[in-house]
């Protein structure tokens, strides 16, 4: 009897192992066709009071968009400046954020896996600049020589006064630049540690409405330094897809912005530290109205960055250049034609 049954059970064993091997594939977390990948946790960098990521925040809009493809959102608190979040970038507490060109070319510099997937034209160029302590005695980019100047390095405030210098003729050695990040060099300006600041957005105005000097600002130096979005590389290799979606999401939310900028202040407080009112308020409404919506980079944004990378590594700031092959993301030919189709007509 043993003899009569070995063959059917071989047979059942054989006829099984598929099976086995298709459901031991699938528990390893490997994405197949028979099954979706796991909900990725896309960390994106709080947006605070204000802008298209507040009114997000605030409405559940990235994780509406994102839910169909396994994804959501966390929102994570960082200091003020790309250039201060590399270490979260590094330790993948950080996925996403918007930047400039120059604290990006900087993170290249040192090897942090981040790339850019969108350029936002210029707009609101005079919301970052230089500006002098009210008793510092400065009152032009001239008078820097032999002062002592905050900026975050390898970051938009180095870029900055570089470029201020460059356009006045000045020697960059003739001016000292102090590397410090947003919030301390907040305090250091507040205390006379440094005779001025290269700032920039919220504490470049809140440094401005408590009686700094503004001696120069993106616009007066033709500042090719544009705003930009960021993926931790990673990302955008193993889920082009979801960026893709949150990039849509962003530009629409951006268009809303420039049509309607009152939507976007005060989002959550409409007192307090946080909240705006007053010639500020209006500032920033006006700025509002001026945003751009994020777009995939073009053959002319090559120009801009070159600009950036040219005057670092003319400087020191940066010991390799970086290309515009190094720094854009090509996403789109990660995308679909319907995927792709959504980003090009979203702007």
């Amino acid at each position: 009897m043993f003899c009569t049954r070995r063959p059917s059970r071989w047979r059942l064993a054989l006829a099984l192992a598929p099976v086995v091997a298709l459901v031991a594939a699938c528990g390893s977390g490997t994405a197949t066709e028979a099954g979706p990948q796991a909900e990725l946790v896309l960390k994106v960098a709080d947006p605070g009071n204000s802008g298209p990521l507040a009114v997000a925040k605030r409405d559940g809009t990235f994780d509406k968009a994102l839910a169909p493809l396994g994804a959501k959102v966390e929102w994570v608190t960082t200091t003020p400046g790309f250039s201060s979040m590399l270490k979260l970038f590094n330790t993948k507490e950080l996925d996403v954020s918007g930047a400039a060109f120059s604290p990006v070319v900087g993170a290249l510099s040192k090897d942090v896996a981040v790339r850019i997937v969108a350029v936002q034209d210029p707009a609101g160029k005079d919301q970052s600049g230089i500006i002098a302590g009210k008793d510092s005695g400065i009152h032009s980019v001239a008078d820097l020589v032999g002062k002592r100047v905050a900026v975050n390095p390898a970051g938009k405030g180095e870029y900055i006064v570089l470029k201020a210098l460059a356009q006045a003729g000045i020697p960059a050695d003739k001016v000292t630049r102090v590397p410090l990040q947003q919030k301390d060099a907040a305090s250091a300006f507040a205390t006379g540690k440094v005779d001025a600041w290269a700032s920039f957005l919220v504490p470049y105005q809140e440094a401005k409405a408590n009686g700094g000097v503004e001696i120069a600002t993106e616009q007066s130096i033709g500042s090719k330094d544009n705003s930009v979005v960021v993926f931790r590389t990673e990302i955008l290799d193993k889920r082009p897809e979801v960026a893709a979606k949150y990039l849509e999401v962003l530009q629409s939310l951006t268009a809303q912005q420039h049509d309607n900028p009152a939507g976007f202040e005060n989002v959550f407080e409409q007192t307090g530290p946080r909240a705006l009112s007053g010639a500020r308020l209006s500032d920033a409404l006006r700025v509002g109205a001026e945003a751009t919506v994020p777009r995939l980079p073009a053959d002319s944004d090559a120009a801009d960055l070159a600009d950036v990378v040219n005057l670092f590594a003319d400087n020191g700031v940066i010991t390799r250049k970086i290309t515009a092959s190094d720094i854009f993301y090509d996403l789109k030919a990660k995308l679909t034609p319907e995927q792709l189709a959504a980003l090009e007509t979203g702007h």
